[in-house]
């Protein structure tokens, strides 16, 4: 390995290591609020765990006070265990109002004792539809286990604990759009079953509820924005921005390419249904 590639994984695992020990002391209303479904949200250990619950009333949610720009967001997570089927838990960064950017982790829900699927997708300018699946490679209901979006000016992935398992770079010099909003970090536990089991074909089973999703690790590392402007967050003062993580180091690199042949059951860039031709970013 390289000297380059060495810097990256020792800052990258400094910092999460930091981010972790921080998240011990930063309770959820420091950086968070309830948006939706405030009486379906449960605050635990004095505040350093939420836990969103949905039933055949509500589903619920809650958002970052703060938008951001580019950084390093992460959350350890918990998902709802017994029969999930059509439930969905969501871990994102969204803009507000038209034409919004988005990055998704979505945790499709399914029947006992069938495996949950990881989706993820990328929202730019208002156009989504670029979703990525995969199979995880252990039961998100036993234990927490942490997800994080790198964002900057070069690239983003997206880690599933600190295992890159999608990279979706900065091609904007060849026609391609790249999220360039400020962005909320948002949680929902919502109904889904139009669409999230077997093609909405498995249908919510209400006799489970309440769904419960846990939640920790509340602390932010990102670079805030007031407006949704976020050209002021390239900055390289920001370490997330410095040269080391604009592409990820061999050993990562071996790492994502064996969770896409692996792990990946589905691919927008490889649905020639979808997309006769193939998507610009996908070259």
């Amino acid at each position: 390995m390289g000297s380059q590639s060495f810097i990256f994984l020792l800052l990258l695992v400094v910092h999460v290591a930091v981010q972790g020990s921080m998240d011990t002391e930063t309770s959820f209303d420091q950086n968070y609020e309830v948006v939706w479904g405030d009486d379906h949200v449960v605050s635990l250990n004095q505040g350093k765990e939420v836990q969103l619950t949905m039933d055949n009333c509500s589903g619920s949610g809650f958002g970052s006070k703060m938008a951001y720009g580019s950084g390093l967001f992460q959350m350890r997570i918990k998902v709802p265990n017994r029969n999930s089927a059509g439930i969905v838990t969501a871990f994102y960064l969204s803009s507000k109002g038209g034409r919004h950017d988005e990055l998704d982790f979505e945790f499709l829900g399914n029947r006992k004792g069938k495996p949950y699927r990881l989706q993820t997708n990328v929202f730019v300018d208002g156009q989504g539809n670029r979703e990525q699946r995969i199979r995880l490679w252990f039961d998100p209901t036993a234990h927490f286990h942490t997800y994080r979006i790198l964002w900057n000016q070069h690239q983003i992935v997206f880690f599933v604990d600190n295992v890159p398992i999608r990279v979706y770079k900065n091609k904007t010099n060849i026609g391609v759009g790249y999220p360039s909003k400020g962005m909320q970090i948002e949680a929902t536990l919502w109904d889904a079953e139009s669409w999230a089991t077997n093609g909405g074909k498995t249908k919510t089973d209400w006799s489970y509820a309440p769904f419960r999703a846990s939640f920790q690790g509340f602390d932010v590392s990102g670079c805030q924005v007031l407006t949704s402007n976020a050209k002021n967050c390239s900055s390289d003062k920001y370490w997330w921005n410095r040269q080391k993580f604009w592409q990820l180091d061999p050993v990562r690199q071996s790492e994502y390419e064996r969770i896409k042949h692996k792990y990946m059951t589905y691919d927008y860039c490889t649905d020639r249904k979808r997309y006769p031709e193939i998507p610009l970013e996908c070259l």
